[in-house]
């Protein structure tokens, strides 16, 4: 079980635009509200099964499963990986209907609770991937990946989920557009290797959706 208590300020405010050093004390009593309300309404679920892959015709062929993974930028990714964690988490369809209600009602909650859900989801999968690390002993790990990254195609999302069994475990499906539901939700992919594992080039360079981003219009990344 994943708890958490605090939502990481600091890397809301960026996925909000705000730059370093700015102060922020005339909004921090919503901070906290926000903050308050959104801990209140999380019901924290994830689920992971571990998959041997090899590489077949330039495509990474997860066995048991019906999925292939494409694209170079996974290639490079699972360089050397004999196995692969398939990952998934999500904060509940709760923090959905809040941040619905306060789209409503009070929009500058809704950003703001917004972006901290957002901050929240990957405390979560660093939490998750800890919990990975213990039981995956004596062997090297890559980072997360998620489908829509690099190359890799978002529209594997729905065979992503089916082949962990996310929706009857954590109640995640994947509308007809691709999107994750709840929306406050990921899903990654883990390399695991015998080897060490050399560190692999990322960044906006080789993301999909580095014309469309909204963080680098406002001259920040999304820390992939």
């Amino acid at each position: 079980m994943i708890k958490i208590d605090k939502v990481n300020i600091d890397e809301a405010l960026r996925y909000m635009g705000y730059k370093n050093n700015i102060n922020i004390d005339n909004i921090s009593p919503i901070l906290k509200k926000c903050e308050q309300e959104l801990l209140n309404n999380i019901d924290i679920r994830y689920c992971y099964n571990v998959f041997d892959i090899e590489e077949i015709n330039n495509q990474i062929k997860v066995k048991n499963t019906n999925l292939s993974l494409q694209g170079k930028s996974i290639l490079t990714h699972l360089e050397n990986c004999n196995q692969a964690v398939f990952m998934a988490a999500t904060l509940s369809e709760k923090v959905d209907r809040l941040i619905s209600k306060y789209n409503v009602v009070d929009m500058t909650s809704s950003i703001i609770t917004d972006a901290m859900a957002s901050a929240l989801i990957e405390q979560v999968c660093n939490k998750v991937e800890e919990i990975i690390k213990d039981n995956i002993q004596n062997k090297n790990m890559t980072w997360r990946f998620s489908p829509g990254y690099g190359d890799l195609p978002i529209s594997l999302q729905k065979d992503f989920v089916n082949a962990i069994n996310a929706n009857k475990k954590i109640g995640l499906t994947v509308t007809n557009n691709n999107i994750l539901i709840p929306r406050k939700s990921v899903t990654a992919i883990i390399g695991i290797s015998d080897k060490p594992i050399p560190q692999k080039k990322r960044g906006c360079v080789i993301c999909s959706m580095n014309k469309t981003c909204q963080f680098r219009k406002r001259g920040t990344h999304c820390g992939f």
